[in-house]
């Protein structure tokens, strides 16, 4: 395939400690219905529950309120830590949430992102992995309608089955969020669901890339399913506005901010984080870490961006923003608004025959003129005498 044909946002949140928090919540649900109006496909709803920046703590509430402000977008977990979660429960919710939204939300898994949510859970980061892999067999048993009996040694299930069942025939739609290790994308190779690859425009996880399709290719080929690229979702920080200095400005408004909560999380400032000059060169460059290096620029940078990760990649099908905040809300939304305007409709090549048709207007503008012309003159002739 091509580029993506699908296009949405990844919202963690990234909120700044100096506003109420009430009101970026409230102002995160307006965004769903901005995007909603532009024509975006999806949104997925981060789960965190420590360090004072990602404040959503339920992706499945946030999704509930924001169903019934929304009509087309559909909503997903980004993602559900599987680690924290009994999985009959968890199914149980998302299938509710599913037949409430009529169908339009998504399951995004992973083992959890912060070492602080699984230290006051008293769950060892090194045992995540292994139980996103138990809980999501789990849970795709399920949603199949199958009756699971199983223990390990963080959850029981005896005769589990779920009174309820997705809203689609074909399922709820499911998602394996991948960054550098390829545990994600084995876990979705295995059930043949979509991959999410959070960490795409990171140097690490820009290098990831190919290695993790492959392996999601082979395990799911081992596992008896097709490996489809129009389930592969990409995340890359973007901020666009109608010149690169405009754009620069706007990020300058809270791009300190943003460093500051990885600073707070790594228990240090880097020398970088001082200055918004500094810091955008950063994020433009080596980037911030796991969420990788933005486009601050127009949108004709976020067309560049894209199309060289398309060429990197071979394709894939959906290309999600991430949310980060670095400008004010104004400039935010028109941001998103200039993606869907212009970025949009060149990657999706919903213009093609408009320029098509222009070009051969004026290719053929002597022949039309000519023949336009002279049957004014034959009108005036008639109608004059």
């Amino acid at each position: 395939m091509n580029g993506p044909t699908r296009f949405g946002v990844f919202l963690a949140p990234f909120h700044s400690d100096d506003e109420h928090p009430a009101l970026q919540l409230r102002r995160d649900l307006e965004l769903m219905g901005h995007l909603d109006r532009l024509g975006y496909h999806e949104a997925w709803i981060g789960e965190h529950h420590s360090g004072a920046y990602e404040i959503i703590a339920s992706p499945e509430v946030f999704i509930a309120a924001a169903v019934e402000r929304t009509t087309n977008l559909r909503l997903g977990t980004g993602v559900s830590s599987l680690s924290y979660h009994h999985p009959l429960m968890l199914a149980d919710r998302m299938v509710q949430l599913d037949l409430q939204s009529l169908g339009r939300v998504m399951l995004g898994v992973g083992p959890g992102q912060l070492p602080t949510d699984a230290f006051m859970m008293g769950i060892d980061p090194v045992d995540q992995r292994r139980r996103m892999f138990e809980s999501l067999d789990v849970m795709m048993r399920l949603l199949r309608g199958e009756t699971v009996t199983e223990r390990t040694d963080w959850y029981v299930l005896e005769d589990a089955r779920l009174q309820l069942l997705p809203h689609s025939p074909e399922g709820l739609e499911v998602a394996v969020a991948s960054t550098i290790t390829g545990s994600g994308s084995t876990l979705a190779g295995r059930h043949g669901v979509g991959l999410l690859s959070v960490a795409a425009s990171s140097p690490t996880g820009f290098d990831a890339l190919n290695t993790n399709w492959d392996l999601y290719e082979r395990t799911c080929v081992d596992s008896g399913h097709r490996a489809e690229r129009a389930k592969w979702r990409v995340v890359i920080p973007m901020h666009l506005a109608e010149t690169r200095e405009q754009a620069e400005r706007e990020v300058g408004w809270g791009i300190l901010k943003f460093v500051r909560y990885f600073a707070g999380m790594a228990g240090k400032m880097p020398r970088w984080g001082h200055d918004p000059a500094d810091a955008l060169e950063r994020w433009r460059t080596s980037g911030f870490g796991p969420l990788g290096s933005a486009t601050v620029g127009t949108p004709d940078d976020a067309i560049e961006r894209i199309s060289k990760l398309v060429q990197h990649t071979g394709g894939f099908g959906t290309f999600l923003l991430l949310a980060h905040n670095a400008a004010d809300p104004e400039a935010t939304a028109r941001s998103y608004e200039l993606f869907a305007r212009y970025v949009v409709p060149h990657l999706q090549g919903a213009n093609r025959g408009r320029h098509a048709s222009l070009a051969w207007a004026g290719e053929n503008a002597g022949r039309f003129g000519s023949r336009m012309l002279e049957a004014q003159q034959q009108a005036i002739s008639t109608f004059q005498h």
